[in-house]
């Protein structure tokens, strides 16, 4: 629970309003609060309202999940953009978490300290590739997870016209809204984190992966196309950090993990099998689409006239891109026909194998994985002979059909069990799940700190909140640090009134800052934090009564209006003071 006294308390309670992902690397414990803190707000429960969510009751929970997904897909674009959230430096990250992680690590885990992946990012410039050449060595920028408020605003921000977010908002986005519009059971999904990506497994069919924006199926996993090998490139390529879910996390770095052993060694199973496919034509066609090298191994024939003719592999995979057939499907043969005659040959190509008598070769035995690991010879003597590369295709076979995921060890883990149920079971509202939460909230640090992430800012939570103001909110500064006071504050009484969260709960200055629209609370806390950038020897005092705000900076007042009804606790700037941050 949060003891302001406690540095460690402090950080990770007010890393559940910045929620960067840094942060979230070190606090694992940080990701399901999250997720309540989503579950709690009132964006996704509004989505109930939405003509396009009318029939919903009547689907079957797969169609409910597709709905849910396609309505993501058409209200949110994906942000990775360095500006949004500012910019801070590695020295100073490191020296906030050097009592949680040693800097070695620290390098080997995470993206923006050293990490470059395993195989996809090894010789790749991460700088380069995130736009951060631009800047010195140092400088990282604040991935910040946003919350559905922040994401459903993006539309205010110029250059955006709907919602936006990173990656781990669209994971848990989607974690809360497959738990509110689909009815999928919060012990069904598991978060997965990697160095580079998060993302969640929905235990439905043969499994679901999101992936930022969009859901992906295990015959999408296998498809070979460009879309699916993008998706597919975190669990390939990276170790998995942590995953988690409503009964608690494992993370690889630490000793103790608080998802219990039965569900973590059943989602290692259910993933592993979404991971893995047998051999079949299919999956072959699919295999040449993603490992186009290998193509020039193989030929399709058909015929012409009452002839065969013979045309490249790589040939047929280049028209398939503007058509809308398919290799390897029962389409295969409307996409050869619709192949103009000059680019076919009269006789069999020398050196390449028939696709024809590879298909026949799958109808007539059933190829497992498991057999083509022991005995490769079962693929490679329909091969050899024709084709000098054969051997190599083999291997690269292998690991298109069978992922490994890097999932973190069980071994030598501690334990710890929970013991609050926030699985939800048998909560339908918003207002029954908020009840619930509420008669935990001084019990359970998960929930204590969902609602910290939920903005819900009362008593003491208000002192590691002041500490992200003035400490994480560079957007603001960026803009307005260089103004006199009485500018800023005429700039901000030209924004917008309108809080982006509902009630009582507060942005943080840089959501105001970047959407241009606060309550005057919002604003007097934005000005506070470029007033202390300014000149950090100036005592500042903030203020409360009734419908107004004041924020005194030496001598100098300035007042807004507020409708947030909100109180700040006794003798809060003396213990600012004492705490280091007045």
């Amino acid at each position: 629970m949060l003891n302001i006294y406690d540095a460690e308390s402090m950080e990770k309670y007010s890393s559940a309003v910045t929620l960067s992902d840094m942060e979230i690397f070190i606090f694992p414990e940080l990701m399901y609060p999250l997720v309540l803190a989503n579950i709690m707000s009132p964006v996704i429960w509004s989505w109930k309202n939405e003509k396009w969510f009318a029939k919903q009751d009547k689907l079957n929970e797969y169609r409910k999940i597709l709905r849910v997904k396609q309505y993501i897909m058409d209200h949110y674009d994906f942000n990775l953009d360095l500006d949004t959230w500012g910019l801070t430096n590695k020295n100073i990250e490191k020296s906030r978490f050097k009592d949680f992680v040693d800097d070695d690590t620290l390098s080997k885990s995470n993206a923006l300290f050293g990490y470059e992946g395993d195989k996809y990012y090894f010789d790749m410039d991460i700088r380069k590739h995130f736009g951060l050449e631009k800047y010195d060595s140092d400088v990282i920028p604040y991935w910040k997870t946003e919350t559905p408020e922040a994401m459903k605003n993006f539309y205010r921000k110029e250059g955006y016209h709907k919602g936006a977010g990173e990656c781990v908002s669209f994971s848990t986005l989607y974690y809360a809204s497959l738990f509110i519009m689909a009815g999928v059971p919060t012990e069904r999904i598991m978060m997965v984190a990697t160095p580079l990506h998060s993302q969640n497994f929905v235990d439905v069919h043969d499994g679901l992966l999101t992936n930022n924006r969009r859901l992906v199926t295990k015959n999408m996993w296998f498809n070979g196309t460009v879309l699916s090998y993008k998706a597919k490139r975190a669990l390939v390529n990276e170790h998995i950090t942590f995953v988690c879910n409503s009964k608690g996390y494992i993370h690889r770095i630490y000793s103790e993990a608080t998802l219990p052993p039965d569900d973590f060694f059943d989602f290692k199973e259910r993933l592993q099998d979404f991971l893995i496919t047998d051999v079949t034509y299919e999956i072959l066609a699919n295999f040449l689409r993603e490992y186009n090298q290998r193509q020039q191994c193989f030929q399709f024939e058909t015929e012409r006239f009452g002839k065969t003719m013979y045309i490249p592999a790589e040939d047929v995979y280049r028209y398939e891109h503007s058509s809308p057939y398919q290799i390897g499907t029962n389409t295969q043969t409307k996409l050869l026909d619709s192949i103009e005659e000059d680019e076919f040959y009269s006789n069999s190509l020398e050196g390449r194998i028939s696709l024809k008598a590879m298909e026949a070769f799958f109808q007539d035995n059933d190829i497992h994985i498991k057999a083509i690991e022991e005995d490769p010879s079962i693929i490679t003597d329909q091969l050899s002979c024709i084709c000098s590369k054969a051997p190599l295709i083999v291997p690269d076979l292998l690991e298109f059909c069978k992922t490994k995921p890097l999932l973190p060890s069980y071994e030598g883990k501690i334990y710890v069990e929970q013991t609050e149920d926030l699985t939800l079971r048998g909560l339908n509202s918003r207002e029954e799940i908020i009840t619930y939460l509420s008669s935990l909230k001084e019990t359970s640090e998960t929930v204590s700190l969902a609602f910290m992430a939920y903005r819900l800012i009362e008593g003491d939570n208000w002192y590691p909140f002041i500490k992200a103001v003035l400490e994480r909110n560079p957007v603001s500064l960026d803009q307005f640090s260089t103004l006199p006071l009485e500018q800023v504050a005429e700039i901000l009484d030209g924004f917008s009134v309108e809080s982006i969260y509902s009630e009582n709960r507060l942005a943080q200055p840089d959501e105001v800052a970047n959407f241009k629209t606060g309550d005057g609370l919002e604003k007097a806390l934005l000005l506070w934090n470029v007033a202390r950038q300014q000149d950090k020897e100036k005592p500042i005092k903030l203020h409360i009564k009734g419908a107004q705000v004041h924020l005194v900076v030496a001598e100098h007042h300035y007042t807004f209006p507020t409708i947030k009804q909100v109180k700040l606790p006794e003798n809060f700037h003396q213990t600012l003071k004492e705490l280091g941050l007045a």
